[in-house]
């Protein structure tokens, strides 16, 4: 339960990243302003959205990080539990298995009618 909620806040989280990322500014978007593109008139001013949304990004991506860690540790102690399908079956029911029908295999001998032309 825990890994998959993990799993849903590690989506939402790169979701937002991504959205956070494409919504700002590069830096050539600057020399516009200076020229009076109407930067002043933006919801969080000429300067803020800048700091607000950099801001908000880094708090993401340190989730983001974390979130990967945490993901990484509990994946690495779920395997060490052996709880796969084979382990359930038990292995040397597998061999067993396999080994059976290599023995009621018969080889291939007589004639074929194939080759045959008349």
């Amino acid at each position: 339960m825990l890994y998959t909620s993990l799993i849903v806040l590690q989506v939402v989280v790169a979701i937002a990243v991504i959205a956070l990322v494409l919504v700002q500014h590069g830096k050539g978007a600057d020399a516009g302003a200076a020229f009076g593109s109407g930067a002043s008139g933006t919801v969080f001013g000429s300067r803020g959205s800048a700091s607000f949304l950099s801001r908000a990004t880094a708090a993401l991506a340190t989730v983001f990080f974390v979130n990967c860690l945490a993901l990484a540790y509990l994946s690495a102690h779920q395997a060490a539990n052996n709880n796969s399908v084979v382990n359930q079956q038990g292995v040397q029911s597998v061999i067993g298995q396999a080994g059976k029908a290599q023995n009621n295999t018969k080889p291939i001998t007589g004639k074929s009618g194939a080759g045959k032309t008349d």
